[in-house]
């Protein structure tokens, strides 16, 4: 099964939060799950307002080398706006959900955004 992360599972993971940090360091142990850099950079910009520039660089530094980190190219980009279209959900979210299409994966996260039924995108609801 290929797993793709988004910013909340892997900022669950970072802070060592509940269920979803056992269940992504246990991943992490396994296999290398994808992520798109969007997501990425939005883990970049949570830890950079609270912890500043160089431990949210380093941090995404370490993370690259156990997270298959995905450049969008415009199929992805597009995917992701109609994803965005139909959905109330954030325009970085719609980018891990529409990789998590692409590649015929399951995300894992906790965001209700993605926790929709019917959509498009398997997903794990990592919050229990």
């Amino acid at each position: 099964m290929t797993v793709v992360l988004d910013s909340w599972a892997v900022l669950r993971y970072l802070e060592d939060a509940g269920p979803a940090a056992e269940a992504v360091s246990d991943l992490l142990g396994r296999e290398k799950p994808l992520m798109s850099w969007i997501n990425l950079g939005e883990v970049h910009s949570v830890l950079r307002r609270l912890h500043g520039e160089d431990a949210a660089t380093e941090t995404v530094r370490d993370l690259r080398d156990v997270i298959d980190a995905r450049l969008p190219d415009e199929r992805l980009v597009i995917d992701a706006a109609r994803i965005k279209a139909g959905h109330p959900m954030a325009y970085a979210d719609a980018f891990a959900a529409a990789l998590t299409v692409a590649v015929d994966a399951t995300l894992w996260n906790g965001d209700p955004e993605l926790l929709v039924d019917g959509s498009s995108w398997r997903w794990r609801d990592l919050r229990s």
